[in-house]
């Protein structure tokens, strides 16, 4: 019999996601078929699946931990913030159309039987199935039609665990507060509590353990340390880019434009964690630094409208400085697009018809198509010869003189472009950073020495300390016990 278990949490970035991540490889690891499940999620950080579509990053980083092929039933809802009240609608991995916020709040629920069907056919390949809340069910303003929280464990009859964080402060009232103003009903479906990050001697919270089980009448699971090495997976939305973060202070500078509509930034981790490499985010409002050795333009989930805000920070003037100085760029995917002459939106895909000038640092215009890129890929690495592997998740079309120089070649077909001086370089590949020969030989091309990272060796090294973690601090029993056998 499959079981089934939801993990809901007092709010927004508690880690919902890390410890399912943990709790996947934890019962894979005792021999069983795990899978996870979020019904709706909104981040602009998205993997292709093996089935041809998209879906959370963290669900596919989920799926890895479980060692399985992720799938577009893992997370049936996506939503891709486009705009400050509105997103793209991904449903079971496809894109359907863009709403705006007070749109999709209200049609929300017609799209809880593609959560039902994907979470059935889930259900079917699994043992265990592993399922991811979003935000907190305490938004009793959102009840109303809910299918990511307890409207959709409601829908299919499953128990929730509540997650609170101790490290922000105040989780004794953050727990003690949702038990007390949700439902009844939904209530009695919090099986049980658990206190991630802590810091210091978990029995210095022994009493605060004791007064939730009293108050809230439910069993704590386990009062779980802060996990450093969760520096090493990925992060799940743009929450994380927030302060400037640096790497080292020694290394060669890259520095990664923080774009308001970033996206799959989780492509520049490998370079963030390379020995000899100092990454740093520029933040709204500074400058690029001076000393940057390789500037990025990442991804984005609105390329019009972020090449409008790079402008804005003035970093189109950084940018040609930058070159000038002999610096080096690259852009990927939206930022490829925005390194062209022009970008044309002929049906206002983006929201605005029409034809916008890019930075004209590539010799390449780009045409924005509602057909969507959604593919794994493979190819070499022109410049250098090396292997190079990742997926490409994009509208649009890229042509131009420049591509006649290309970034790569992908299962026969060209990818990208570089300029004639080699200093400025786009590609529509994600994820290519992971491969550590061709990092290693790319960073070696622009002269930046890196040292002898193992990138996936190091994720599932990562992993499998964060499944002995959870082991440890956690009842797995027991929490194996509150599933619900379906």
């Amino acid at each position: 019999m499959t079981r089934a278990i939801m993990f809901m949490g007092t709010g927004s970035d508690v880690g919902k996601s890390l410890i399912v991540a943990g709790l996947a490889r934890a019962y894979a690891n005792r021999g069983l078929k795990v899978a996870p499940f979020k019904p709706q999620n909104m981040s602009n950080n998205a993997a292709v699946t093996v089935d041809g579509g998209e879906i959370g990053r963290a669900q596919a980083l989920q799926a890895r931990a479980a060692r399985v092929e992720p799938s577009v039933h893992m997370n049936p809802i996506l939503l891709k913030p486009e705009t400050s009240t509105g997103a793209q609608v991904i449903v079971q991995g496809q894109r359907q159309r863009s709403m705006t916020a007070r749109e999709y709040f209200r049609n929300r629920a017609q799209y809880l039987g593609s959560c039902i069907s994907s979470f059935r056919i889930i259900s079917q390949q699994s043992d265990v199935v592993l399922v991811e809340g979003a935000g907190s069910p305490g938004e009793i303003n959102l009840r109303d039609g809910d299918i990511a929280n307890m409207g959709f464990a409601e829908a299919v009859d499953i128990p929730a665990v509540l997650i609170g964080d101790i490290h922000r402060g105040g989780v004794i009232a953050s727990i003690a507060g949702t038990f007390d103003i949700i439902s009844a009903p939904d209530r009695t479906r919090l099986k049980a509590f658990m206190i991630n990050k802590f810091h210091g001697d978990p029995e210095l919270f022994s009493e605060g353990r004791t007064f939730l089980e009293r108050r809230t009448g439910t069993p704590c699971l386990g009062v779980i340390p802060y996990f450093p090495n969760a520096r090493y997976l990925p992060a799940e939305d743009a929450v994380s880019l927030e302060e400037t973060l640096v790497t080292s202070s020694t290394g060669t500078k890259i520095s990664v434009l923080r774009l308001p509509r970033i996206a799959n930034f989780d492509d520049l981790d490998p370079l963030r964690m390379e020995p000899g490499v100092a990454l740093s985010f520029v933040q709204p409002g500074e400058p690029i630094p001076a000393d940057s050795r390789l500037v990025v333009i990442p991804g984005s989930k609105s390329t019009v409208s972020d090449l409008a805000a790079l402008r804005r920070e003035g970093w189109d003037i950084d940018l040609k400085a930058h070159v000038r100085r002999g610096g080096l760029v690259l852009g990927l995917c939206g930022g490829y697009q925005m390194l062209g002459q022009k970008i044309h939106d002929p049906q206002g895909l983006e929201g605005n018809f029409g034809s916008f000038e890019g930075l004209g640092l590539l010799d390449v215009e780009t045409t924005l198509l509602p057909d969507k890129t959604l593919t794994r890929i493979s190819g070499t690495h022109v410049p250098t010869g090396a292997v190079l592997e990742g997926y490409e998740i994009h509208l649009g079309k890229t042509t131009g003189p420049a591509c006649a120089r290309p970034f790569a070649l992908l299962d026969g077909h060209a990818d990208g472009a570089i300029s004639p001086s080699g200093q400025v370089m786009g590609s529509y590949l994600h994820g290519c950073f992971s491969a550590d020969d061709f990092r290693y030989k790319f960073l070696k091309s622009l002269g930046i020495l890196s040292g002898n990272l193992r990138f996936e060796e190091t994720i599932e090294r990562t992993l499998d300390g964060l499944a002995a973690h959870l082991e440890a601090h956690l009842d797995l029993d027991h929490l194996l016990s509150l599933a619900r056998e379906l």
